[in-house]
């Protein structure tokens, strides 16, 4: 009827899910949790495999970049219908200046939906490490590499920021909405670690992570989706160690996120995370967080 306002578009789910190498995922019941979850979209990041050996989901359309390095990284976007366009680092290698090394390592993959005004993008950000000045042979898990891996992760840092401000406003250019998800190796605040005073010296705690976390948040550049839903409280976590009994008794952090221009965070209606009942019953070492979107 004339004067009406179109329908909005009907609710959707999209859930992002560090699997950990794909194949071990599927073994341990990755293709059950995709078919009793049935998420609109999904965001897969550490593939680790080939993309002779990725599969297909039935029921979803796969736009992915495995990466040129053999058994890591790995990115996909899973999604209901097929998407108008989908954009990798090595079909659109990046623009911005220091993430030229990165371009090939499967670590970006975005597409457009043919459904609804939005485009997602996923991330598997590289893991970082301790500056050099903080490292203490035999206090650390890892050789002391003189900050090599935190250099390496900063880089990235500074030219990502850069690259999704131009992939959020090209979107936005196009009368869509933004949606970065996936793994950022990152924990922005102190409600996403267990024990946050004892990570402020821990890489994905350190003040210029958080820093940069801070850095791409705006009210008019993306917003943090689980913080708004969830509010400032602890949790929710979507990272466990494999080792000791950190699953068991909830001792994790939030390295996973759902970053949205305000326009469609304001869709946000609820936020959950996919946890398994028992450590036997784990797909990952991470747990699917799923955002609902009105």
């Amino acid at each position: 009827m004339f004067g009406m306002r179109p329908a909005d578009p009907e609710p959707f789910t999209v859930a992002t899910f560090n699997v950990n190498g794909i194949r071990a995922a599927r073994r341990r019941g990755f293709d059950r949790w995709l078919a009793e979850r049935a998420p609109d979209v999904v965001a897969l990041q550490e593939l680790r495999c080939p993309a002779s050996e990725l599969g297909e989901f039935p029921g979803y359309a796969v736009a992915a970049d495995v990466g040129s390095v053999a058994g890591r990284n790995g990115v996909a976007i899973l999604t209901r219908t097929s998407p108008t366009a989908a954009r990798t680092w090595v079909s659109h290698p990046p623009r911005a200046r220091g993430l030229s090394e990165f371009a090939t390592q499967g670590r970006y993959v975005e597409v457009d939906l043919s459904d609804r005004p939005v485009t997602i993008a996923c991330i598997y950000l590289p893991k970082g490490g301790l500056p050099a000045h903080r490292q203490r042979p035999g206090a650390m898990r890892d050789a002391p590499d003189g900050g090599a891996k935190y250099e390496r992760k900063q880089r990235f840092l500074a030219g990502f920021g850069r690259e999704v401000n131009r992939n959020r406003l090209a979107a936005m250019r196009k009368g869509r909405e933004f949606l970065l998800v996936g793994d950022l190796n990152i924990a922005h605040t102190e409600f996403d670690v267990t024990n946050w005073r004892a990570a402020r010296p821990m890489d994905g705690f350190l003040p210029e992570d958080r820093a940069w976390f801070d850095s791409v948040l705006g009210r008019r550049r993306l917003v943090d989706v689980v913080r708004q839903v969830y509010g400032d409280r602890p949790g929710p976590l979507t990272w466990w160690s494999w080792a000791g009994e950190s699953f068991t008794k909830d001792v994790g952090w939030r390295v996973d996120h759902q970053l949205a221009t305000p326009g469609l965070a304001r869709r946000a209606v609820s936020v959950a995370v996919d946890k398994e009942p028992s450590p036997e019953q784990r797909l990952s070492d991470h747990a699917p967080l799923v955002v609902s979107y009105r």
